[in-house]
C-alpha cells in the first residue's frame, strides 16, 4: 500500500505540529519535546490502540458518519499497521509524541486522506481512556489466570502432605501443631481473596469511554453502545467528563496488586525462613536458588527474596498514582500521563512475583520428619492439656489455663517438654489428672483433634482442598 501524492493540508510534516491543526506555528522547544513524549511508554497501548480504532471505524460507517468506501480503506490500513507491528517493522517515531499520533500518522502516510476522517467523533482524551482501561482490564485478567495457577500449585502441594505435621507459630514462637498442607492452605484463601478483587474491580471498569471525546460528548450521531458492545465492555461510561478524566479503575487495580504483593512478600519471607538451615523445613533445588562468589557452601533463596522485595515498586506504583490524581481538576490534564508507568511498572513485577512464586511452591521439598520433630517444641500442646481439663474435668478454662502454666513451668525446671513430665508431677497441680491425658499431648493428637470447619485436622484440610478443587475447576 503506497501513499497517494495528493497529502491533506493537515498532514505530518516530519515536525509533529500538524496533528494538533493550525493554532501552532512553531515546532516544540526541545525540552518541552523531552517533557511531552510517551511513545517511549504508552507504544505498550498499540493493541489496544488499534482495537479501539477499527471499533469507532466500524461504528462510523455504519452510523454513515463516514463512507464505507473511506471506512474500508481506513479498516486496511489498519491492518497493515498491526502487520507492521508484529512483524517488528512499525516505525515508532518520538517527533509524534504518542501511540495515537504515531498510528495516525502511519495511516496517513499509507492511504492518504481517508485517514484523517478516523479522528472524527473521538478526541485522544478518550481514546486513551479506553486503550488504558482495555490495558488494565487485560492485566486482571492475565492476574487471575496466574493466581489460578498459583493456587492449583498449593493445593498439589497440600494435598500431597495433608497430614505432614509442623509447628504453627504465633510470634514466629511455636504455638499450635498444624499440618504442612493446613498451612499452605492459609496461601489458597489468600490468594482467592486477591483474585476477587481484582474480579470485582474488573466488573467496575468494564465500561467504554469511547466516545465521550475531548469531555463533553460528540455532536456525530455516533453509537456508543456499539463500540461498547464490539470492544468487550458491558456498557458505555454515563457521564463525558469523568470518561475521560477517571483513573480509580487503574488505581483500584493497583491496590488489589498491592494487597496480592503482600501476600506473595509473606509467603516469600516464609520461604526465606524455612530453608535456612535453623529451620530446615524445606528445601529449593538449583532452579530457584543462587551461591556466593565467596561462601561456596552458600544456598541463597534469591527468588523468595525478589519477590519480597518487589512489593515495594508495587505499592510505589499505586502512590505514585494516587498523588498524580489527587488535585485534578475535571477533566483531562497532562498529568495523566503519568498515571502508565507506575501501573505498567507494577504488573511487571506482579507478573514475575507471581510466576516466580508458582515456580518455587512446585520446586519446594519439604522435610516432613524435621517439621514433625520441631511440632512438638516450646511446649506446643499446652492448650490440648487444657482443653483436655476442661472437657474430662470438668475445670473452667481460665482455671485450665493457668493449671497448665503451672504444668509448663514445671516442666522447664525438671528439662523436659509435657509428655515427658511426670504424672504425680501434674497431679500435684490437679489431683484429678489421669495418665489418659498422655494421649492428647502429641503434636499428631493435637492436629487430629482439631476438627472444626476450616481447623488443621488432615480430614479438614481435605475437605478444604476438595472445595478448592471445585471451585477452581
Amino acid at each position: 500500500m503506497t501513499a497517494p501524492s495528493d497529502k491533506p493540508p493537515n498532514d505530518q510534516d516530519k515536525q509533529g505540529q500538524s496533528l494538533w491543526g493550525g493554532r501552532f506555528s512553531d515546532k516544540p522547544d526541545a525540552l518541552m519535546q523531552a517533557i511531552n513524549v510517551s511513545i517511549g511508554v504508552d507504544r505498550k497501548l498499540a493493541a489496544q490502540d488499534l482495537a479501539g480504532s477499527r471499533a469507532h471505524a466500524r461504528m462510523l460507517i455504519d452510523q454513515g458518519v463516514i463512507g464505507a468506501e473511506d471506512g474500508e480503506l481506513i479498516l486496511r490500513g489498519l491492518d497493515a499497521i498491526e502487520g507492521e507491528m508484529a512483524a517488528g517493522e512499525f516505525p515508532f517515531r518520538d517527533e509524534f509524541e504518542d501511540i495515537h499520533m504515531n498510528i495516525e500518522a502511519r495511516l496517513s502516510e499509507l492511504i492518504g486522506p481517508a485517514s484523517g476522517r478516523l479522528h472524527t467523533a473521538r478526541s485522544r482524551n478518550d481514546q486513551v481512556a479506553v486503550d488504558f482501561r482495555l490495558w488494565v482490564r487485560e492485566a486482571c485478567d492475565h492476574t487471575l489466570a496466574q493466581l489460578h495457577a498459583l493456587q492449583q500449585a498449593l493445593l498439589a502441594k497440600a494435598e500431597a502432605h495433608a497430614d505432614a505435621i509442623m509447628p504453627g507459630f504465633t510470634h514466629l514462637q511455636p504455638a499450635q501443631p498444624v499440618t504442612f498442607g493446613h498451612h499452605l492452605m492459609a496461601y489458597v484463601e489468600m490468594f482467592g481473596r486477591d483474585a476477587s478483587r481484582f474480579t470485582d474491580a474488573r466488573i467496575r471498569m468494564n465500561e467504554s469511554p469511547l466516545g465521550a471525546a475531548a469531555l463533553a460528548g460528540s455532536p456525530f450521531p455516533i453509537d456508543r453502545h456499539a463500540t461498547a458492545k464490539a470492544l468487550g465492555f458491558d456498557r458505555p461510561t454515563a457521564n463525558s467528563l469523568d470518561s475521560v478524566s477517571a483513573r480509580d479503575f487503574a488505581l483500584e487495580a493497583l491496590s488489589a496488586a498491592s494487597i496480592c504483593a503482600t501476600h506473595l512478600s509473606r509467603m516469600a519471607e516464609e520461604i526465606v525462613i524455612w530453608s535456612t538451615p535453623q529451620f530446615g523445613f524445606i528445601r529449593l533445588s538449583d532452579a530457584f536458588t543462587t551461591g556466593s562468589s565467596i561462601m561456596p557452601q552458600k544456598r541463597n533463596p534469591d527468588a523468595a527474596e525478589l519477590v519480597r522485595a518487589k512489593t515495594g515498586r508495587i505499592f510505589g506504583a499505586l502512590t505514585s498514582l494516587t498523588l498524580v490524581m489527587k488535585g485534578l481538576p475535571l477533566a483531562y490534564s497532562k498529568d495523566m500521563q503519568e498515571d502508565k508507568p507506575p501501573t505498567f511498572e507494577a504488573f511487571e513485577a506482579l507478573d514475575l512475583g507471581l510466576a516466580a512464586m508458582t515456580g518455587m511452591v512446585a520446586d519446594m521439598t519439604p522435610d516432613t520428619a524435621r517439621m514433625a520433630a520441631a511440632a512438638g517444641a516450646g511446649f506446643s500442646t499446652a492448650t490440648d492439656l487444657a482443653d483436655w481439663l476442661v472437657r474430662t474435668l470438668n475445670v473452667p478454662f481460665r482455671q485450665a489455663h493457668h493449671i497448665t502454666g503451672a504444668a509448663v513451668k514445671r516442666a522447664e525446671a525438671l528439662g523436659v517438654d509435657l509428655p515427658g513430665l511426670p504424672l504425680s508431677e501434674l497431679q500435684a497441680l490437679e489431683p484429678g489428672i489421669t495418665d489418659g491425658v498422655y494421649a492428647v499431648l502429641t503434636p499428631a493428637a493435637s492436629v487430629a483433634s482439631r476438627s472444626s470447619y476450616g481447623g488443621a485436622a488432615p480430614d479438614q484440610v481435605r475437605a478444604q482442598i476438595k472445595r478448592w478443587k471445585d471451585l477452581l475447576a
